[in-house]
């Protein structure tokens, strides 16, 4: 557990550079102990965009999608649970996506992808 914790506090302060420098400090791995580190490093690597938490957070900006998901799982199923509702699916999907760029603060981004 202490391990977990330590990579965590690296990925959160130094994103990829730091996770890969602890990964090469691991030694005497079993082969699919190094598969599976491999694998998440390969992860890590396609995903590094997405990793500068520690900037994010400098910004004050959310780290998850729990927020923005929960707001619009609420406002779409209240709109959809309302007495009289007709609850079409690509209505819905019009609403939740509508929902899912206006949270974020998305809208201009989403309005130039409509083409």
């Amino acid at each position: 557990m202490a391990w977990f914790e330590r990579m965590r506090t690296v990925l959160l302060s130094e994103g990829l550079v730091g996770i890969e420098g602890e990964f090469k400090l691991l030694s005497d791995l079993k082969k699919n102990q190094q598969e599976s580190l491999d694998s998440l490093l390969d992860y890590f690597r396609g995903n590094a965009g997405r990793l500068h938490y520690c900037k994010r957070w400098a910004e004050g900006r959310v780290m998850g999608s729990g927020l923005r998901e929960g707001a619009c799982k609420n406002l779409v199923g209240r709109r959809l649970k309302q007495m009289g509702a007709c609850g079409r699916v690509e209505r819905a999907n019009r609403i939740a996506r509508v929902c899912g760029v206006l949270y974020p603060r998305q809208w201009k981004n989403a309005w130039k992808n409509t083409n």
